[in-house]
């Protein structure tokens, strides 16, 4: 738990009683490679925060095909959000990649702790700011850029995945063939 309260704390301070409390409402849960926390058309009740292990958050069309939304690593949250604020069903897996732990917590945790305490209110807005500024990004970079230019900006967001995903996902998430992401791997 104390790596939750120096991710907190990176964005707002804490004191020993307000952690305390707030640590009461997340669950640790170990993740084995491969397992699913999320399941299109599962209820979605709960968001993850990263503490260790590597996740990605993908969805199917209608031909099976797949397409990767985010990674998540270390300190990064991941949910279906949409269906996580409107109390909807999912419309996107979350499998394990590597290994790790995760800690879980609900809406209701999070409407409460941002109700009782104002540093986690400024914290979950803070945090939902800059998922909404990286998701615009992502979203700018798939519609406007080159393949070589979304390759790039993976190698900034994600120095460290180059060598530990398969690069079957790294073509995945960034939109291009297997074939492509060779050249682009290959300058």
């Amino acid at each position: 738990m104390e790596r939750l309260r120096q991710h907190i704390e990176h964005i707002t301070s804490l004191t020993n009683e307000e952690f305390e409390y707030i640590q009461t409402h997340f669950t640790k849960k170990r993740v084995l490679k491969n397992q699913y926390l999320l399941h299109e058309g599962d209820d979605v009740k709960n968001e993850f925060v990263v503490l260790s292990g590597l996740y990605k958050v993908f969805f199917l069309d209608e031909q099976g095909r797949e397409y990767i939304i985010q990674f998540a690593k270390e300190n990064w949250w991941m949910s279906d959000y949409q269906a996580f604020f409107q109390e909807k069903k999912a419309t996107v897996f979350i499998e394990c990649i590597e290994a790790g732990e995760v800690l879980v917590s609900t809406l209701e945790t999070r409407e409460k702790l941002s109700a009782e305490l104002h540093k986690m209110e400024h914290f979950y807005r803070v945090k939902l700011t800059n998922g909404y500024v990286a998701l615009q990004e992502r979203i700018k970079l798939l519609l406007s850029s080159t393949p070589q230019e979304r390759y790039e900006a993976f190698v900034k967001l994600y120095p460290d995945l180059l060598q530990g995903i398969p690069k079957k996902l790294i073509a995945e998430y960034l939109g291009v063939s297997r074939e492509t992401l060779s050249r682009l791997y290959s300058r």
